[in-house]
């Protein structure tokens, strides 16, 4: 708590003034602190129900009250209606209304009074047998879409078999009704109730069984919230529908059945349908039927009226197939005629090609005899060209080989490296160069470079331009 809250109050003047809001809202925060969502019981009383869905009522009991609030989320989860009167056990935030400095109780859940221990019970039982595969609904026996005779167990004094008998007798009064009495309430019961149902399990007098029983509190239904009752239900032979108390009560048994029903009434609606219904369907049925068979008769007359038109005495059809077999026959006969005709046309044309493409020996011996002078002729002739081509590209060749520029006085000049030497200005005073002639070379030493391109051999000879030893 803040310093202000700690404030020693008692003493004159050491405590500072603080404003009505601060002094609500720690002692808000200071009852929430301290005291745990808890129940509460009491009576209901002073209930308002507000148009934001909320709820304002008191909580009493024979000394003190206090105020409550539930608010819409929480009330509309509750699943029952809130009453003035009502004996209930809230669990509760105790809290201050810091706008008007009010203490109530802000509701969370809500429960009728007095069950809380067996409500406890109840889920406890729940969970058990819901983890055993109890509750499955793949267990579930389907019920019989139109049975004969029905069981049920309940009280005879119970107005809910009134209502039963009432409702079967209104819309099923051919089926016939087994009853096995049993108490459905007080020390026993229970026991009771499940023997009952094992009991027209073994006898299998009823193709189907309603175990019903009308309104109360959990203490009234309590003989059908029994493990004994529920395993009884899942060991029974014949399909169980349960219709026990309102449409907000549930119990074990219901959910060990094989078909739920919110009530009694509701329980011999699922068990029988109704009389009527199944009458005007089998109405609709045959009258639906009838205008099928109706239909199809139609439709087979009308194909049987086309059929006579279509049948013919025997004599006339042999008769019209006889006329359509001659002229078969005669159309096959010019047929073949003309296939033999155009055959024989065609294989006078083919002997004509043959005979203008077969060969002739002798003509053809002539003819060779005449092309072969004209052949060795014309090779002759071109044999000597190919000589006289030959002739001339050796020419050709000798006048461009260099030993034959030798031969007639010519030399190559080379230096070292025997690159050919095509200037004098390439070449230095002292540099030793390779003459090659005609018939061998010589080794030389330049020793003076002159670039007068005139010729010095007036033999038109050609002449190094460098002066060598």
């Amino acid at each position: 708590m803040s310093d202000i809250a700690c404030a020693h109050i008692g003493l004159p003047g050491s405590a500072p003034v603080i404003p009505v809001s601060l002094l609500n809202r720690l002692a808000r925060e200071r009852l929430e602190a301290t005291f745990p969502l808890c129940w509460v019981a009491g009576e209901i009383s002073n209930l308002s129900h507000a148009a934001s869905g909320h709820l304002y009522f008191s909580l009493k009991d024979s000394a003190a009250q206090v105020r409550c609030v539930m608010f819409r989320s929480r009330a509309q989860i509750l699943g029952w209606r809130l009453e003035n009167g009502q004996q209930i056990e809230a669990r509760v935030l105790v809290t201050l209304y810091e706008a008007r400095g009010d203490f109530q109780l802000n509701v969370e859940a809500a429960r009728r009074g007095g069950i809380g221990n067996l409500y406890e019970r109840f889920l406890r039982l729940q969970d058990q047998l819901a983890s055993e595969g109890l509750f499955d609904s793949a267990a579930k026996r389907p019920l019989p879409t139109f049975p004969q005779r029905i069981g049920i167990i309940t009280s005879p004094q119970a107005a809910a078999l009134r209502d039963v008998l009432s409702t079967l007798r209104r819309r099923a009064g051919h089926v016939a009704i087994v009853l096995y009495p049993t108490p459905v309430q007080g020390e026993g019961a229970a026991r009771q109730i499940a023997e009952a149902i094992l009991g027209a399990g073994a006898r299998r007098e009823c193709e189907l069984l309603i175990v019903c029983r009308g309104g109360g509190s959990i203490e009234d239904l309590w003989a059908f919230n029994d493990e004994a009752v529920a395993r009884a239900i899942r060991a029974c032979s014949l399909p169980v529908i349960c219709g026990i108390g309102h449409e907000t009560d549930f119990t074990i048994a219901d959910f060990a059945a094989d078909q739920r029903a919110p009530t009694p009434t509701a329980a011999a609606e699922i068990a029988a349908p109704e009389r009527a219904a199944l009458l005007a369907r089998l109405a609709a049925g045959e009258l639906a039927l009838r205008r099928q068979i109706e239909q199809q008769l139609n439709q087979r007359g009308q194909h049987l009226d086309w059929l006579a038109h279509r049948l013919q005495h025997p004599a006339l059809y042999l008769a019209r197939q006889h006329e359509r077999l001659e002229n078969l026959q005669r159309r096959l006969g010019a047929g073949l005629l003309q296939a033999s005709a155009r055959a024989r046309a065609m294989l006078a044309g083919l002997n004509r090609r043959l005979l203008l493409a077969r060969p002739d020996p002798a003509r053809q011996a002539d003819h060779l005899e005449t092309l072969a002078p004209r052949l060795r002729g014309a090779w002759s002739r071109t044999l000597q060209g190919r000589y006289a081509d030959l002739a001339r590209l050796t020419a050709g060749l000798e006048h461009l080989n260099p030993t034959a520029v030798l031969a007639r006085g010519y030399s190559i000049v080379a230096n070292a490296q025997r690159q050919v030497v095509r200037e004098s200005r390439s070449l230095e005073p002292g540099q030793p160069i390779v003459v090659f002639f005609h018939r061998g070379s010589a080794e030389a030493t330049v020793r003076a470079i002159s670039e007068d391109p005139a010729c010095p051999l007036a033999g038109g000879g050609i002449a190094s331009t460098a002066s060598a030893d």
